[in-house]
Order: structure tokens, then C-alpha cells, then sequence
């Protein structure tokens, strides 16, 4: 794998266990308007993709603009859920102690959604400064603006990137970017989901838990401290 002088991390279904939960959420929202989803058909066409063009997919396909109020109504409803069912991926902690490069996160979610997240688990320390959002370039995933900008902010050129991310678009995302990118599967919204893959969202790599990446990339972390006994 490329040598990687920078960890690029998606946000929702990466470094929080949160896209279950706002999956549930936004199906059980829509259906109060007439719009009928299912959890994987969220995750076929919303996974990794911003507010704006989730709202503007629902108007082209099923031709209803959702009332004024309702993002807001949405939001508020879902960080009530997030304040007592989010999670910090397993390992996830573990991993940014033991990296040796730098890390940061590239995520479609609002500023507001990142920050509230952030303080409900208690990684905002962690992340702090370490943030690019939608809302900083013209074009969402699967257009590479978003993984562009985080790199360019941490000054690393793209081809020595390292994107983590679970979704199709942020995967094409990434390799539209010219980056290094590993496919998170150990997210609950992707249990049971076989979504086919187009050629343009093909991963280098996939792993479903954050103990493998240590083993996947080695020169990433920090040597394991030496465990041989003290001489006499």
C-alpha cells in the first residue's frame, strides 16, 4: 500500500456508530410525508451523501417537497436519538493513540451534526482542529472536492492518503481524489447489506474491525514497546 502520511477518516459509520441510528430515523420521517424507504434503500442512495442531495434525490424520485421545518424538526428528533444510542466504533480509540501519522476526518455531515456527535461520545479533544465538512467545498461525494480539501488543509499531497471510509460515494470519493482507500465495514448499518460495488467504488482494502488495521498497515502505527525481561 502507499506509504501514508495522512489517515483521512469518514465520520458517520466510521468513527461513530451513528448511520443505524439516522437511517432508522429518516424512514420513520419520511413516512409521515407519503415517502416509503427502507433501511436499504437509504443506504443504496443517501449513505456518504449530504442533507441538500438527499432532500433533492426524494423530490426527483418521488415528487414531494418536504415541508418547511422539517430538517430542523429531523435534526432535533435525531440527536435526542444520538444522545442516548450513539457509540464510538470499537478500537476506534485504540487506533488514533497508537497512530504515527497525522489523522483527521473528511465527513458530508454538517458542522453542527460533527460537533453535537463529537460532545455526545466525548472525542471532540481528539478531533479538535482536525475537521473538514461539506460545507467547505462546491461539490459532495462522490466528486473527490471533499478529500481534497482535508488534505490540502493538512498539507499532504492526496496520492500519500489514506481514506477510511463505509460508504460507495465517499469510496469513490477517495479514489476520484488519486488516495489510498480502505472500505470500513463494522458498522451496523451495514450488517447483512450485499450492495453491489461499481468499478469507480472498488476499495484497495476492506475490514470490519479497527484491530485489523494495525495488522493492515503497519508502518501507520507506533512500534510495539519491547516486552523482554530486565537483565539482573
Amino acid at each position: 500500500m502507499t506509504r501514508a502520511e495522512l489517515v483521512i477518516f469518514d465520520f458517520d459509520g466510521v468513527v461513530v456508530d451513528s448511520e443505524v441510528i439516522s437511517a432508522k430515523m429518516l424512514v420513520a420521517e419520511l413516512a409521515q410525508h407519503g415517502v416509503s424507504v427502507d433501511l436499504p434503500y437509504i443506504a443504496r442512495h443517501f449513505l456518504g451523501r449530504s442533507y441538500p442531495v438527499v432532500i433533492s434525490q426524494i423530490r426527483a424520485e418521488f415528487g414531494i417537497t418536504l415541508p418547511e421545518g422539517f430538517e430542523a424538526d429531523y435534526r432535533a428528533r435525531l440527536f435526542e436519538s444520538f444522545r442516548t444510542g450513539l457509540t464510538v466504533m470499537p478500537g476506534l480509540r485504540e487506533v488514533l493513540g497508537a497512530l504515527r501519522v497525522p489523522y483527521c476526518i473528511a465527513t458530508s455531515s454538517s458542522p453542527a451534526r460533527v460537533t453535537r456527535s463529537m460532545q455526545i461520545v466525548g472525542l471532540t479533544e481528539l478531533f479538535e482542529g482536525r475537521i473538514t465538512t461539506a460545507s467547505e467545498v462546491a461539490r459532495g461525494k462522490p466528486a473527490p472536492d471533499l478529500p481534497l480539501r482535508a488534505a490540502e488543509k493538512a498539507g499532504v499531497a492526496p496520492e500519500r492518503c489514506l481514506l477510511i471510509e463505509d460508504s460507495l460515494a465517499g469510496i469513490a470519493s477517495g479514489r476520484a481524489a488519486g488516495m489510498e482507500v480502505w472500505h470500513f465495514t463494522g458498522g451496523s448499518h451495514l450488517v447483512g447489506l450485499d450492495l453491489p460495488i461499481p468499478p469507480e467504488a472498488r476499495p484497495h482494502r476492506r475490514f470490519a474491525s479497527f484491530a485489523e488495521m494495525p495488522h493492515l498497515g503497519p508502518h501507520l502505527f507506533q512500534p510495539e514497546p519491547d516486552h523482554e525481561p530486565s537483565r539482573p
